[in-house]
């Protein structure tokens, strides 16, 4: 059996913050690393990791919404669609700072309120808001617009200033985005929001707009997330899909015959995006327990052929391969966690 085990941010954003390591306890990690044949790699979005790999070309934006759709239960046809994320944007220091739902929380309810107010605005417009998640909103378009986004885990804790749609269409758009802010400030929602000591909902973030593509394959039998675009993927590629287990161990229960299988382990995204040093080192240690570990072990014990390790993030990424007999290569000297990063 071939496991993918594909880790967001598994190194903390910025080569320079060395001491963020300094004590972080992780042997089996660093000896994944240090053993595997290693490989540097441009894609560092997991959003393009996941589409080059099912082999979904880009359109105006990696088409993250028609696939995070279909896996929400949704049936995304041959229309346009773009994720349009309920989002909190903060003023701090002159700039606009967005707060993703990782940050709050949304009820089923509001976001059905919310979402209504804005469909009888944009009604003319021939645009339709479904909030399929409280969390996951959808935004379909009858026509594809000349617009190119930013995807929602790059303006996650970040000024919002640079990152706004860009290309022919834009000034449109962000027109729309301005009514939407409008509509949403002064909705009953919200204000029962503040008054309860919640943050308003007073912004969508548009991101991952396009259509479905005609055909999606990829090297995998099996693809275990948590994330929506990812299962959706598996979903339109016929590939058994199910949700992340808890463990190593309980994976390897279940999947002792699955061939070759994807695992997504983002449990560092949202840390890394707000600078959460301490979520981030938490984090770690977690993964380190439950999965690191334990499939080090299952090499060993070849219940596993090969790992294939798939680090990315904002500044490159890379991809280590192990097998059994790389962990017996004792000229491959293990580092400092750090010097990997």
């Amino acid at each position: 059996m071939h496991c993918h085990l594909l880790v967001p941010d598994l190194f903390w954003p910025g080569r320079e913050f060395r001491e963020i390591y300094r004590g972080l306890d992780a042997p089996a990690l660093v000896r994944l690393v240090s053993k595997g044949r290693r490989r540097q790699a441009q894609t560092a979005s997991l959003e393009t990791w996941l589409c080059e790999q099912f082999s979904v070309e880009r359109q105006q934006d990696w088409p993250v919404a028609p696939y995070s759709l279909l896996a929400d239960g949704g049936e995304p046809g041959r229309h346009h669609w773009f994720r349009a994320d309920p989002v909190h944007l903060k003023l701090e220091g002159g700039r606009l700072v967005l707060a993703d739902s990782s940050t709050f929380s949304i009820s089923q309810q509001e976001a059905e309120s919310l979402s209504d107010s804005l469909n009888a605005h944009f009604s003319a417009d021939s645009l339709t808001f479904y909030p399929l998640r409280p969390d996951r909103w959808y935004l379909r378009s009858e026509t594809a617009p000349a617009l190119e986004t930013t995807e929602l885990a790059a303006a996650a804790g970040r000024s919002i200033d640079t990152l706004l749609p860009r290309g022919g269409d834009a000034q449109i758009w962000r027109t729309r985005l301005n009514e939407v802010q409008m509509l949403l400030h002064g909705h009953a929602v919200n204000e029962e929001r503040v008054n309860a000591g919640k943050v308003p909902i007073n912004s969508v973030w548009l991101w991952g707009g396009g259509k479905l593509s005609d055909a999606v394959s990829a090297p995998f039998d099996a693809v275990r997330s948590r994330n929506p675009f990812a299962a959706g993927l598996a979903q339109a590629a016929r590939l058994a899909a199910r949700d992340l287990p808890d463990s190593a161990a309980d994976w390897l229960r279940a999947s002792a015959s699955e061939g070759v299988n994807l695992i997504v382990l983002d449990r560092l995204r949202g840390a890394a995006q707000y600078g959460d040093a301490h979520g981030w080192r938490e984090g770690m240690q977690q993964l380190e327990r439950d999965w690191f570990a334990p499939l080090l072990e299952a090499l060993r014990q070849e219940r596993i052929g090969m790992l294939s390790l798939h680090a990315l993030g904002p500044e490159g990424a890379f991809s280590a391969e192990v097998t059994r007999g790389d962990l017996r290569r004792f000229w491959r000297r293990v580092k400092p966690l750090a010097d990997y990063a």
